[in-house]
């Protein structure tokens, strides 16, 4: 990832901050639809002055890079369609496992930002939900200081989500007109009921689509990167034509057990 930021020039790209209101919403919204194969680069709130230049070095500038990691780079190729992986889906029993993204998260430290509580399914909906996972491999250690995952135990038993962040499908040419929402009504969970799940470097960590999780923010002075990749079974399922992320004319979510892991 070191070499992927080093080689990447800001120039190229929209300063792309989600919470952001100083730059055409639709803009972002681009940016991100259009990542499902590409490295992108998406920035930590922050980390510009009011003359759009960084006050950060650029490689602690950055919240994630996704979202086609595990195609377009063989460093990340070879550990998403690794042996151990395939073996992983194989004994959950999934029949056509596909890579539909990838991402890695910097959690920078002392600034990096929180990930507000959900469920997997609101971002990417697949029907029956049962056929989405969520995996995600620390690359640091997790501790509570640097932001770990926290989880609601059972909370993945409730198979009830009417809330989802989809395509707007708007064709306004106003360029502060969104082309991503939220439709539904928003749950709200019990703060209480979180604990934290601090794991070392090179822990692998499988997330059920409807499992309640959240990171808080990074105070501590050590970095807590990860990498992150969901897998969908295709086998008898319903990818939502509403998901941000879908497939191209040129790029097709690649099978799990169908593809090597060196390119």
């Amino acid at each position: 990832m070191n070499a992927i930021v080093d080689e990447m020039n800001p120039e190229d790209h929209p300063k792309c901050i989600f919470t952001t209101e100083d730059e055409p919403k639709n803009t972002r919204d681009f940016y991100f639809l259009e990542s499902a194969d590409k490295i992108q680069f998406f920035y930590e709130e922050g980390v510009f002055n009011e003359d759009g230049e960084l006050t950060v070095e650029k490689g602690k500038a950055f919240n994630k890079v996704g979202h086609a990691l595990h195609w377009l780079n063989p460093v990340f190729k070879k550990y998403t369609f690794h042996q151990n992986i395939k073996n992983i889906a194989r004994q959950l029993e999934m029949k056509q496992p596909q890579i539909v993204q990838s991402m890695y998260i910097f959690k920078q430290p002392n600034y990096g930002g929180a990930v507000s509580e959900h469920v997997d399914s609101t971002f990417l909906k697949i029907e029956p939900t049962n056929k989405l996972l969520g995996v995600w491999i620390a690359v640091d250690d997790a501790s509570i200081e640097n932001g770990c995952l926290w989880f609601i135990p059972g909370s993945h038993k409730n198979h009830e989500l009417n809330y989802h962040f989809v395509r707007s499908n708007s064709d306004s040419d106003d360029p502060y007109e969104p082309l991503l929402e939220y439709v539904g009504e928003k749950p709200i969970y019990d703060s209480e009921k979180f604990i934290p799940v601090p794991v070392p470097r090179g822990s692998l960590v499988l997330i059920d689509p409807l499992v309640v999780h959240k990171s808080e923010r990074n105070v501590s002075k050590l970095s807590r990167h990860a990498y992150s990749f969901h897998i969908a079974d295709k086998y008898e399922s319903q990818w939502s034509p509403l998901n941000w992320l879908q497939e191209t004319s040129t790029y097709k979510f690649p099978n799990l057990l169908n593809n090597d892991s060196l390119v």
